[in-house]
This record gives structure tokens, sequence and C-alpha cells, in this order.
């Protein structure tokens, strides 16, 4: 998958700064959030041989390029269902990173990935919420299998805290550093971003039926910290738990 599929570089580029702006506004200091994530796996995987990472729900790509220049010799996959944005990633960064399109949960879903070894690493950001909780709980399950021992899964996320009141200040506390935090030319959102690609004659072959990519319908889940903590221990990984946070965003590590 590449640029001859229709999708020239230029084009590439500018739709994935306009992706990087528009997410900003749903990840609360979205930049450090990638730094920590990055962090945890240089940690865990960067003084191994060529370790293999793996970014769930990768969009176009944004993380896992920052993961593959903070480990450069390291094998990351971006994995997601969404033709429009692997296409995109691809004709962007380029032989960087391997995409690979697969919805998780779906059933057969690793098959898709093509893996030969296990992972030292898997990420995943803003993109597990859409699984219900039985779905989720299975997917824990898979990767614990899928991880070498002393792997890294890494989970960065909405989460709540494990009450409605500590809920409620976790939320505020979000809005007012993202307030203190603002960056100018925040225009685009989700809808204004999908609506432009649709309008642009290069990226429109590729739009999934309905616009918004190829997703799933959203099962959700409400999973609180400590609920993530349980379906994470059940799945076998042995120390979990949230290593950073800022409002209703955080950052969960499970070690396998």
């Amino acid at each position: 998958m590449g640029a001859g599929a229709g999708v020239s570089t230029g084009t590439a580029a500018r739709w994935v700064e306009r992706w990087e702006r528009q997410q900003q506004l749903y990840a609360v200091d979205r930049e450090e959030r990638f730094a920590v994530i990055a962090d945890l796996v240089e940690h865990v995987a960067g003084g191994r041989p060529a370790p293999l990472v793996l970014d769930l729900g990768s969009g176009p790509g944004c993380l896992a390029a920052r993961l593959a220049a903070r480990l450069p010799g390291a094998e990351v996959l971006a994995v997601d269902a969404d033709p429009l944005l692997l296409e995109l990633g691809s004709a962007h960064y380029g032989r960087a990173l391997r995409f690979v399109n697969a919805l998780i949960g779906e059933p057969g879903w690793l098959d898709r990935l093509g893996l030969d070894r296990p992972a030292d690493a898997v990420v995943s950001t803003t993109a597990l919420h859409y699984l219900g909780e039985r779905t989720l709980r299975r997917v824990y399950g898979e990767l614990a299998g899928l991880l070498r021992p002393g792997g890294i899964l890494v989970n960065g996320d909405h989460i709540s805290p494990d009450s409605a009141r500590m809920s409620e200040l976790a939320r505020d506390v979000g809005r007012r550093h993202a307030a203190r935090h603002a960056v100018c030319g925040h225009e685009e959102d989700w809808e204004s971003w999908w609506s432009g690609a649709a309008g642009d004659p290069e990226l429109a072959p590729l739009l999934s039926h309905g616009g918004e990519g190829g997703r799933a319908p959203c099962e959700g889940n409400d999973l609180t910290v400590s609920g993530h903590v349980a379906l994470l221990r059940e799945a076998g990984f042995t120390d979990v738990g949230a290593v950073w946070q800022v409002g209703p965003s955080h950052v969960l590590a499970a070690v396998r």
C-alpha cells in the first residue's frame, strides 16, 4: 500500500498534519502522552535487537512514527481498519512503518498481522474504548499471549477514575489544563476532517461507505481504571497500573 494507490506524498503530508491538529482536541496533553508511551516502550524494548512494536488503532501512524524514530532498529506495525488512514500513513511515512489492515477484536484479526515472533511492546491510544467489555477481555488475553515474557502493553485513553466524585474532578482538571495550554488553529475537528477528506478528489475513492472510515459499530465500555486493571490481571499480566494521568487522560501499563 503506498502512494501508487492514488494519494501523492504532498497530499498525504497535508492531511496527516491536519489529522494531528484535530486529534489534539480529543486528547489532553497529547504530545506528552505520546512521549510517555515512547518512554515506556524504550525502557522495555530499547536494549533489544530489532524489537517488534505494534500500534493498535494507529490511524495514519502518528504515534507509530514517533516510536520508529525513538527506536531506529525496531520493526513497527501500524494496525488500523480504515483504508484511507492507512493509505495516508503509507504515502507519508513510507518504509519507516509497516501498515496492516485489521479490525481489533474481529475473529482472526491477529492472523492478519503476519507475525513470526512475539512482540516486545503493544501500544494503543484512544482506540480500545471502542470495544465492549467482553471483546476487550478477549483482546487483552490475546495480547498477553502475543507478547514475549517481560513485554509491555500500553494503553493511553480517556479512562475514568474509580469514583463519580474523582471522575468529576478529573474532567475539570482536564478542561482547565486544556484551556491553559490551548493551541491556536484548532478550527479542525473530527467531523470537519472527514467532510474535508470526502471533498478531496484524491481521497474520496478511499473513503468507506458512510464517510468515516472502516470502523465496526462502537460497542463502547465504561470501565474505570480498576476495571481495566482487573481485566489485564485476568489476562495474565503480572504488573499493571496507571503511570501517567492528566485529568481523565491516562496511560496504563501492563507487563507480561
